[in-house]
């Protein structure tokens, strides 16, 4: 069963180059129950053509064939462009064959005879280091983007903006986040992946302005190299899963025509390689400049600007969601106390009104900075202080208890009228009639 060699085998591509048809049929028989994908190819001529049309995640080559041999066949792909890891089949593991191997990129040996639990075993080892590598590339590349966390607020706009998010989910469709900075594009993002079929492969962020014009191709696409060495990009490292590209409106305009091709072909090719390879891919965007006159000004293709422009989500500003300020708060003043060691400062209903009355130009970013700040410093800015003390065990009460002493506050000072206290939290009157209610009960 292929949890018995690892999780990786299951959701393997594989390409199978033989020209005994014994052997391809028992590679095959050993392989079809345990992975996604087998394909089998009698020469290396057949093996060049399936590369051109699926992408493989490993080849299993016997060496020894007629008219050219396995690690002629592999040297040669190396030039054009091969992403695949190999394993080579051989009879013959004399010094010379290892050398030439290894230069070609040959990433485990397999000795003839063999038996199935052998073939399975050097498969499951390879897939492993394949996709430690990937994941290392991920991570490293993850450490330098922003955007961990959760998309969070009750509030109606968010609510739509989450209900638009669970229709999408199942489809291949491309998505435009636009809005301003700090309005949580990249988490929305994220959240889309994670109720999407692809949860369980990689979401890559990439933030396009922050790569520099004449790298990003390389950094996107991947560069076969020096000595024929394919370093794939992110298009390629994210198979499977999501791409989601940020401040797309800043990408350089020769960037701009190799992803509309991507968009309109599900292929990419790496700069400096020959062969395009075929791509498994959601595409999302997002950008804080208004695309339509980007179009207009000539800084943004307008072709590539309609065909990633499918559906359009707007993120609505922290103004526009003022009931959500409580929540996010008190979430981001705890992580901030945790992350610091320091103790958190109490969100009095005094401070969470005058948070609530701010009309915060850095969205939510701003809000997340400003705690982290306050408690560095032990107090809120003058702006927004209150009562507020350090208090420990206090700071750290349950979201509902916040919320309530928060909007009877608000109450109160509106001499318990409902709709003007509702205005000034920026939420519904049911909203307030609905929470009083619950909390008399």
């Amino acid at each position: 069963m292929a949890e018995d060699y690892g999780s990786d085998l299951a959701g393997a591509s594989i390409l199978v180059v033989d020209d005994e048809p014994g052997m391809r049929n028992f590679l095959f028989k050993t392989l079809q129950p345990r992975v996604k994908r087998v394909e089998l190819a009698s020469s290396p001529e057949e093996a060049s053509v399936k590369l051109d049309e699926c992408h493989f995640d490993l080849v299993i080559l016997d060496n020894v064939m007629p008219r050219k041999t396995g690690l002629e066949w592999v040297t040669e792909q190396r030039k054009l462009g091969f992403l695949a890891d190999t394993i080579l089949i051989t009879a013959y593991a004399d010094l010379e064959t290892a050398i030439a191997a290894l230069r070609a990129g040959v990433s485990d040996f397999v000795l003839k005879p063999f038996r199935a639990n052998q073939i399975l075993g050097s498969v499951a080892r390879t897939l492993d280091r394949k996709y430690l590598r990937r994941d290392n590339t991920l991570l490293r590349h993850e450490l330098k983007v922003d955007g961990q966390g959760k998309l969070l607020g009750t509030s109606a706009a968010l609510s739509e903006v989450r209900s638009l998010l669970r229709k999408l989910a199942p489809l291949p469709t491309p998505v435009l986040f636009t809005g301003a900075s700090g309005t949580g594009k990249e988490l929305a993002a994220r959240t889309l992946h994670q109720a999407s079929d692809r949860a369980e492969r990689p979401f890559v962020a990439v933030n396009c302005a922050a790569i520099a014009p004449d790298h990003i191709a390389q950094e996107l696409f991947g560069i076969n190299g020096p000595g024929d060495d394919l370093k794939p990009g992110l298009f390629l490292l994210a198979d499977g899963g999501t791409l989601f590209l940020d401040e797309v409106a800043q990408m350089p305009e020769v960037v701009q025509a190799a992803l509309l091709r991507a968009l309109e072909d599900q292929r990419v090719r790496p700069v400096g390689a020959e062969r395009e390879f075929p791509l498994n891919l959601r595409l999302l965007f997002a950008t804080n400049a208004d695309p339509e006159e980007a179009v207009a000004q000539g800084r943004f293709r307008a072709d590539l600007y309609h065909r990633m422009n499918v559906v359009r989500i707007d993120m609505p500003p922290l103004k526009d969601r003022l009931e959500d300020i409580t929540e996010l708060a008190a979430l981001f003043m705890q992580q901030s106390a945790t992350s610091l060691g320091l103790p958190a400062l109490d969100l009095s209903a005094d401070t969470l009104l005058k948070l609530s009355r701010y009309h915060w130009p850095g969205n939510v970013r701003e809000l997340k900075n400003l705690i982290e700040r306050s408690v560095i410093l032990g107090e809120f800015p003058q702006e927004f202080a209150g009562d507020s003390k350090v208090t420990g065990a206090r700071a750290v009460e349950n979201l509902e208890q916040v919320m309530q002493r928060h909007i009877l506050h608000v109450l109160d000072l509106c001499d318990g009228n409902r709709a003007e206290a509702a205005r000034r939290l920026g939420v519904s009157r049911k909203t307030i009639d609905r929470r009083v209610s619950a909390w008399e009960d």
